[in-house]
């Protein structure tokens, strides 16, 4: 297993971490929130380690990281922890090109993160539209050269030569929704707005690139859905709703990573303390209920699918495959938690550290019930149509 070589010298090794003394509290208060998790859980691929090391090597070779501090906040993503812990097993090949492609992502999602003067919504997008472009022509050349450029042409080159014609159209189609969430929020971070209930939850969640991930699991175990089953309405909101409790659980592991920033980010909790006109500490509930309503419809909705037919439009039962994209979706919720866990990025933020703290973690509780007890749907229009595919 090898990553692909790059004439660029690796960077000198990053400083070593420094503490803050007392860096200021998170707005959301003292601990985080128990996690209603009834999944499969602490899963990670067996070449974990072997597929960091590649990954590093293959970042630093092209140079993707222009000094050493930025090179430590970008090993501070623990890419390569998320991609094993989401896809545990299958082949290891596509799962490195994976995590390269999540190291390289995180490295754009800072830029866009950034809170700079030139990040605003018109660079968003015309660095997404021409990222979109490349992916599907490589030899467009629509994009300026340098160390991004070439990473980014490696990747999708190996991507083209990996995929299916299929597979290669889904992973347009992910990073498709995860440059579109970014526009959008963008978009109401530059209009100084927040985003009413329904809007957030409608495309917030398309940020994480869901299926960008997703197509990746399926190639690294070598399954290929049939088209009808994919893109059947149960599959499609089950897939959502995994989305949704991603994002959610993303909002609240990152919080205090852009607490900074004025106006205040555009995430679940800052929606509903606005909406309720309340603390982002007392939004935590709200968000924590809402988020485990949706996770009661993922496992009924998932052990519909698993366990009998679904109806004239959608899988007519769970074979083998079905199955296995089944666990897939649920490794990718618990494994997402997991990781974001246990990564600098989120637990030493740089808004409190000068570098990350290769040790720091967030003490992680796991909930034996939902907060909210009932299995109706929320008065949330972009949520309730999830319900209309769950069988009484």
């Amino acid at each position: 297993m090898t990553a692909s070589p790059a004439p660029t010298p690796a960077p000198p090794p990053p400083p070593p971490p420094t503490t803050s003394p007392s860096p200021r509290p998170s707005l959301l208060g003292p601990r985080l929130p128990s996690f209603y998790c009834p999944l499969e859980r602490d899963l990670v691929h067996p070449e974990a380690k072997q597929v960091e090391a590649l990954a590093v090597e293959w970042l630093d070779a092209f140079g993707v990281y222009p000094d050493p501090v930025e090179r430590a906040w970008g090993l501070a993503t623990h890419s390569a922890d998320f991609s094993c812990r989401i896809i545990p097993d299958g082949d290891v090949e596509a799962l490195l090109l994976f995590t390269e492609w999540n190291y390289w992502a995180n490295a754009v999602d800072d830029w866009q993160d950034s809170g700079s003067d030139e990040v605003g919504t018109g660079a968003v997008v015309e660095h997404g539209v021409r990222l979109l472009r490349t992916i599907e022509d490589p030899g467009a050349s629509v994009l300026p050269d340098g160390p991004m450029t070439r990473a980014l042409l490696d990747l999708v080159g190996r991507t083209h030569a990996m995929l299916t014609p299929h597979e290669l159209r889904r992973f347009v189609e992910g990073t498709r929704d995860w440059l579109l969430g970014a526009a959008w929020r963008a978009a109401q971070a530059e209009a100084g707005t927040m985003p009413g209930l329904n809007d957030f939850v409608a495309m917030g969640p398309l940020a994480n690139g869901t299926r960008f991930s997703l197509t990746w699991s399926d190639a690294a175990r070598g399954d290929r859905l049939p088209a009808e089953v994919l893109c059947s309405p149960a599959l499609t909101a089950l897939t959502d709703a995994a989305g949704f409790v991603v994002s959610a659980d993303n909002d609240l592991f990152s919080y205090d990573k852009d607490d900074h920033l004025e106006p205040r980010e555009v995430n679940l909790v800052n929606v509903l303390a606005r909406q309720e006109n309340c603390s982002p500490a007392e939004a935590v509930p709200l968000a924590v209920a809402l988020r485990d309503r949706v996770m009661v419809l993922f496992t009924r909705l998932r052990a519909q699918l698993e366990n009998g037919p679904d109806g004239p439009d959608g899988p007519a039962g769970a074979n083998g495959e079905l199955r296995r994209h089944l666990a897939a979706l649920g490794h990718y919720v618990a494994g997402s938690i997991a990781w974001q866990s246990r990564a600098p990025r989120y637990a030493s933020p740089r808004n409190r550290h000068e570098l990350p703290l290769a040790e720091a973690r967030f003490a992680v509780r796991f909930a034996d019930a939902p907060s909210f007890a009932g299995t109706e749907p929320p008065d949330v229009p972009a949520l309730a149509s999830w319900w209309r595919q769950v069988r009484d």
